[in-house]
């Protein structure tokens, strides 16, 4: 049940981008296309979830037992620039057009603050799923919340992706053409996205 509740909590109710707006760089540049936006969805949740694998591990069993806390932010950064890299590796030679198709905006995952915001939270932040007593995750939690914050992720960017593509058939003011009426749409998810408040 727990799981669940953790599941739901990190796509519905604290969306990472829909209610805590991280990763918006990406989540707005990608989202022209659906396809690109599905493609940018499953690198992300790929990378979220091994960063938080990786970066739990490193902090649980090396810089907590050697008082080297005050280093987590830069060790995070440097692990998740490394897995970036390999994924962009692996994408270069599974999928040459998915790569080309997200271009600069690979690297940006690198940069996503989504995926470091993920990886800080898991260590730091105290979670009270159902229980109403507030914990730190253990490294089974770590990974659903993770696995789960990154397809909540996924989820808004295709969401967005769609409406985005409708958005291009439509008449739009001129000054509402491009990022101004993106913006608009997806402040109109995010209060969709509110419905789900006290689901949890």
């Amino acid at each position: 049940m727990e799981y669940l509740l953790i599941i739901v909590s990190a796509i519905f109710v604290n969306n990472i981008m829909l209610a805590q707006f991280l990763g918006t760089c990406p989540f707005i540049g990608v989202s022209s296309k659906l396809s690109t936006a599905t493609g940018m969805s499953g690198a992300v949740c790929f990378v979220i979830t091994l960063a938080t694998l990786v970066t739990y591990l490193l902090n649980t069993y090396l810089l907590v037992p050697l008082g080297l806390e005050f280093l987590q932010t830069i060790a995070f950064i440097l692990v998740i620039a490394s897995l970036v890299q390999m994924v962009e590796i692996v994408l270069k030679k599974i999928s040459p057009s998915l790569y080309q198709a997200l271009g600069i905006f690979l690297p940006l995952i690198t940069t996503n603050c989504a995926v470091l915001g993920v990886a800080i939270n898991v260590v730091t932040k105290e979670f009270s799923f159902g229980s109403g007593v507030p914990h730190m995750l253990n490294l089974g939690e770590s990974i659903v919340y993770a696995f789960a914050t990154s397809l909540g992720y996924g989820l808004a960017m295709v969401l967005f992706a769609g409406l985005r593509e409708h958005l291009a058939l439509n008449e739009v003011p001129k000054a509402f053409k491009g990022v101004p009426i993106a913006l608009i749409t997806v402040g109109i998810l995010a209060m969709a996205f509110m419905g789900f408040q006290g689901l949890v």
